[in-house]
């Protein structure tokens, strides 16, 4: 069999797997969920990274996941790929009445504040339902913040809403202060507050139109690269970390970030 750019060309190559491979024949949904999760990372990995080469190809595992996994439902006769081609696309359409149907906005908030009361239309009882638990929690976080300021639960990006928000902040950093200085120290209650905190942190971003999750990978990658110098100038003299001092250290991590 030769690879094509023919969609179903991929899922008779599936189908074949799934018959004649020990190792594809055995999965099940459960047993790769986690895999598809990770080739999601992957992909978002390639657009951090402006790779369009290794996007194409972490795409192409991710489209491989939809195919598997609607190949494992077919033979369940739980649903089939054609199934799962049909319901996008009708739903695509459906929730998007001002360009398949005779519905005006005027711009990209009114469209959607419109999403989340047509998904409240088909039986939501929440507009915070349909967001994934097991999401990363900066993620998830900022999730619930759109969906509700979709609605109208939010600051306005005004001068007293950038006020309101640098007050919030202001009032989670004195509450977390505050517990975490108590003499009988309540770890829940400390866990709560910083909670609160890295939800305000979240939500000030967010009102600069930035994400949480981007900006923190970001910084983790700062983290790793200035780390590693320390390492490597460490081995260089031939010490262990055992050998050197913190303010060492932090000499080198200086020097890290001028070469930034």
């Amino acid at each position: 069999m030769k690879a094509s750019q023919d969609f179903d060309n991929l899922v008779k190559i599936v189908k074949i797997l799934r018959k004649e491979c020990p190792w594809d024949r055995k999965q099940t949904h459960e047993s790769i969920k986690d895999n598809l999760i990770e080739e999601a990372y992957e992909a978002v990995d390639a657009i951090d990274t402006n790779d369009f080469d290794e996007l194409k190809k972490e795409l192409g595992d991710l489209l491989l996941h939809v195919v598997f996994h609607s190949r494992m439902a077919t033979e369940t006769d739980s649903f089939t790929i054609d199934d799962v081609i049909y319901s996008i696309q009708e739903k695509l359409i459906r929730r998007h009445p001002h360009v398949f149907g005779d519905v005006e906005v005027e711009d990209e908030k009114e469209v959607a504040k419109n999403w989340e009361s047509l998904k409240m239309n088909e039986g939501r009882k929440s507009i915070l339902e349909g967001i994934p638990p097991h999401l990363p929690a900066l993620i998830r976080a900022q999730r619930m913040q759109e969906k509700a300021g979709n609605v109208g639960f939010d600051w306005k990006k005004s001068d007293n809403g950038k006020t309101q928000l640098w007050d919030k902040l202001q009032e989670e950093l004195d509450e977390f202060k505050e517990v975490y200085h108590q003499a009988d120290q309540n770890p829940e209650r400390i866990a709560e507050e910083y909670g609160d905190l890295l939800f305000s942190i979240v939500n000030a971003g967010r009102f600069l139109d930035l994400q949480a999750e981007d900006a923190l990978r970001i910084t983790n990658k700062k983290f790793q690269n200035r780390f590693r110098y320390i390492e490597e100038q460490i081995q260089k003299t031939g010490r262990s970390f055992g050998d050197v001092t913190l303010r060492e250290m932090e000499e080198y991590w200086q020097e890290a970030k001028q070469q930034a």
